[in-house]
């Protein structure tokens, strides 16, 4: 119980690292919220669209823009403001039709219309518009040759319901909201339990320490395992303090089964954090360098994986590289979480998936780490 209490001492020592970047959660995750506007549910919604239409001559393509026109808010844009546009909401979704799409459909061929969407709700919107359409033409284009009379019967079967009406049992915005904050946490969680543990068990290494402790009567296994008890405890901890602090700000949505989802990937990530800051600790003994790994790791990972640019909008280059992360897997579960209408097994599937991959970060971890631990002893 010496090591335990000794463990615990040394964690206070360090109680400003985890109240600073709690604190850091806390600010960029209120300001965030507060930049948003609730959003319960949307009825009749018009989702903001961008059209290029390259086809000009072309009935067929004219009559589809006349339809999107009609059903969506249409947004002029420059070829390139179209990713800043995306990016920052000003549009829903972009929707280019190529030269000699009428004709191609005359053909009874297939051409493609190239989409480019923000993946959210009003994206989903367009999207089932775009495909109601293109599926009423793909259906009669193969029994009428005329051009004219394929419009008109286009037309007439759209015409039979074209109101748009959505009505969603979920807070939309608090979900999103949701998504941003254990998204953002996996830099706070990762950074919180690297730093202290690595600062901690660096000092039960120091010689003094040390040599204390192998000329104690204290069994060495029974040494390491107080220490390893200790640290599980210390992860637990940090977890249930932003768990607390997420049921605080979120409110109803930590209390729904969407909520419990959310706790449970953050736990995976915790668990994953603690391994690597165990390898990290076996590796590094100076308490200088400590702060610069946590930096490369818990910043780096965290830019590179989408905590704080989505992932949707992060380069293919970068995200292969995320894969190779943990907090990858983490994120986009939150991803996952915030597009999902009905909680279900089915819908859980991808998620739990990566829960799965993060445990075998996490035995991957292990694994190398008690490697090194046997190396170490026998070079010792």
């Amino acid at each position: 119980m010496t090591v335990f209490k000794t463990f615990w001492k040394v964690v206070k020592k360090y109680k400003g690292t985890v109240l600073l970047y709690t604190i850091i959660l806390l600010v960029f995750g209120i300001i965030n919220m507060q930049t948003k506007e609730s959003n319960i549910n949307f009825v009749g919604t018009k989702p903001d669209i961008l059209i290029i239409n390259e086809d000009k001559e072309g009935k067929l393509s004219k009559n589809l823009e006349n339809y999107l026109r009609k059903n969506c808010n249409c947004i002029e844009l420059k070829q390139e403001e179209i990713d800043d546009a995306l990016f920052y909401r000003k549009i829903n979704y972009m929707i280019h039709i190529k030269k000699n799409y009428s004709k191609e459909i005359m053909e009874n061929k297939n051409p493609e219309i190239d989409v480019k969407s923000t993946r959210d709700y009003n994206a989903s919107l367009a999207e089932l518009m775009l495909k109601r359409y293109v599926k009423v033409q793909n259906v009669y284009k193969t029994k009428i040759k005329n051009e004219e009379d394929l419009i008109q019967q286009i037309n007439k079967n759209l015409k039979e319901n074209t109101t748009v009406q959505i009505s969603s049992k979920i807070d939309n915005k608090q979900v999103e909201n949701a998504s941003y904050y254990f998204s953002f946490a996996s830099y706070s969680i990762m950074a919180v339990v690297i730093f202290v543990i690595c600062l901690v068990l660096s000092s039960f290494k120091e010689k003094n320490v040390n040599k204390r402790t192998l000329t104690s009567s204290m069994n060495y296994k029974k040494y390491n395992r107080y220490l390893l008890i200790a640290s599980l405890l210390y992860a637990l901890v940090v977890w249930i303090i932003y768990m607390i602090l997420g049921i605080i700000i979120l409110k109803d949505i930590m209390l729904t089964p969407r909520g419990g989802i959310y706790a449970l990937n953050s736990f995976c990530f915790t668990f994953t954090s603690l391994t690597l800051a165990l390898l990290i600790s076996n590796l590094v003994k100076d308490k200088n360098a400590v702060n610069g790994i946590v930096n490369i790791i818990a910043l780096g990972s965290s830019f590179l994986c989408g905590a704080f640019v989505p992932q949707e909008f992060l380069p293919d280059n970068v995200l292969k590289i995320a894969h190779m992360l943990p907090t990858y897997f983490y994120i986009s579960s939150n991803e996952l979480l915030k597009k999902i209408e009905v909680i279900n097994l089915k819908e859980l599937q991808s998620i739990f998936q990566n829960c799965l991959i993060m445990f075998l970060f996490a035995i991957f971890f292990i694994i190398v780490n008690n490697r090194i631990s046997k190396y170490k002893r026998k070079v010792g």
